[in-house]
């Protein structure tokens, strides 16, 4: 054979022996593995088929967020009691709105009443000297990792349309929630539990019901997954004893193989489609899940850290360190609900219904937050709280406060988030956000910015119209990232 000099060299040579092939041959197999890690890391998209719909996606670009967890208060919580002190509300309790100030409509038609006083002792916390009220302490102290957005604004006025819109940016029902969106962009990096989990605190479900975890027009397999409260948070996970391992995976192996028969013939059919990774999805989780869901292996320290061994503290802090075990173990989009079913929804007596709905989330939230922080889980997870609108200045039956989109706080840590700042703000009785507005379609562009995906690019294809998360709107709240 004739000799090759370094620039001849071709692309492909003959094996010499069949030694020589099987050397080159084995050595191919190590690149097979390679890719199947790389794929189960998420550093190498895979496919998207029926049958691996969650396949881990690459990212539009690099971030920092590889998970998320949204604690929604739903009712709406108050900001002018808990991160957006206003000083004039006190100024002026007992009397109307000043001429000057803009009225609103409001669902009980407030704008003319007089204002209510905020009982509200405030104190700066951390280097930021960020003003948290007496209501969040715990959570005060961890305000440098903290960004509060005091300028959000939304569409709706009442609890269904206006959690709807929170989760799906719409007040009208029927787009695919934010969760779906993150879950249908990136995948999931876990294929033993669920890409995107819902955690309620009660058994009563939020405005809307599940359709706020839902898909809309897209697969319903990437809707979100909700966990039972109590010791069992998956329903049906453990086989009958009769029944062993083997015979359970043979008989899920047949009813695939009618599934995807039955699917040939039915080409779209995404209820199908999710049907049959779900029965996939439940065979590992019966190996996998219920140590996930175990609180039992936290230490008693971790625990009280998120108020487990306090009653009021106890269920909102047993979802928060069940978020904190998933995200350890991949899962995309966590969403917390606090007082589901609008228990913040304080109209009359908001001192009682806030006392009691803040200090059941306070040390929980600030537990999760030192938690991940200390595991080096704080900067890959981006942690969100708010709820669908905040509340207003004017008094309603004497001692609550009405529904109020049109000015509101949340706030976001963690996940390349800047924390330890204030961004935008509302007017001097917190009614109107007057800087740096931040619309529902703002926050969930940042919210996507920060998991990587790039909202004008996040596209499902629908009825011929590219839809998207933002619905055609929304700008980055590019200061958050410092």
């Amino acid at each position: 054979m004739d000799a090759f000099s370094p620039n001849q060299m071709p692309h492909h040579q003959s094996s010499r022996s069949r030694r020589d092939f099987l050397a080159r041959a084995g050595g191919g197999f190590g690149a097979l593995a390679l890719q199947g890690l790389l794929q189960q890391e998420g550093l190498l998209a895979a496919e998207k088929s029926a049958v691996n719909p969650l396949a881990a996606q690459a990212s539009h670009y690099i971030s920092q967020a590889k998970s998320c967890i949204f604690l929604f208060m739903d009712g709406g919580p108050s900001h002018l009691d808990t991160f957006d002190p206003k000083p004039k509300v006190n100024e002026f309790a007992g009397k109307p709105l000043p001429d000057s100030v803009e009225r609103v409509i409001t669902p009980m038609g407030v704008s003319d009443n007089t204002l209510l006083e905020s009982k509200r002792k405030w104190t700066r916390y951390g280097e930021s000297g960020i003003p948290v009220s007496d209501w969040y302490p715990h959570v005060g102290e961890c305000i440098d990792d903290i960004a509060v957005i005091r300028s959000c604004w939304a569409n709706g006025l009442n609890h269904v349309g206006s959690v709807c819109q929170m989760n799906t940016g719409s007040i009208l029902a029927g787009r695919p929630s934010l969760g779906a969106w993150v879950t249908y962009g990136l995948g999931t990096e876990n294929q033993n539990l669920p890409a995107f989990v819902v955690l309620l605190d009660a058994a009563k479900e939020p405005p809307g019901g599940s359709r706020v975890w839902g898909t809309g027009f897209m697969p319903a397999t990437f809707q979100g997954t909700r966990f039972r409260n109590g010791d069992s948070p998956i329903l049906h996970l453990a086989s009958p004893e009769t029944i062993a391992q083997t015979q359970q995976r043979n008989k899920l192996d047949f009813l695939a193989r009618l599934n995807n028969k039955h699917l040939e013939t039915r080409s779209g059919d995404t209820q199908l489609e999710a049907r049959i990774a779900s029965y996939e999805l439940a065979f590992r989780m019966q190996s996998h899940a219920p140590e996930a869901v175990d609180l039992a292996q936290e230490t008693e320290e971790t625990q009280q850290m998120y108020g487990l061994d306090q009653k009021n503290t106890k269920a909102f802090g047993k979802n928060c360190l069940l978020a904190r075990r998933l995200v350890e173990r991949g899962v995309r989009f966590i969403q917390l609900y606090s007082g589901s079913g609008s228990k913040w929804d304080a109209h009359s007596k908001i001192e009682k219904n806030h006392t009691k709905y803040c200090g059941s989330t306070d040390k929980p939230i600030a537990g999760l937050l030192k938690d991940l922080k200390r595991r080096g889980l704080l900067d890959s997870t981006l942690v969100i709280w708010g709820g669908e609108f905040g509340r207003t200045a004017m008094s309603e039956q004497g001692d609550g406060r009405d529904h109020n989109p049109y000015g509101f706080t949340m706030w976001m840590a963690g996940g390349g988030i800047k924390g330890g700042q204030i961004i935008g703000q509302t007017d001097d009785f917190g009614l109107h956000a007057v800087e740096d507005r931040a619309h529902v379609h703002d926050l969930h562009a940042t919210i996507l910015e920060a998991m990587g995906l790039d909202h004008t690019q996040l596209i499902y294809e629908h009825q011929g119209r590219p839809e998207r998360a933002t619905v055609n709107e929304g700008e980055v709240i590019l200061d958050l990232f410092g």
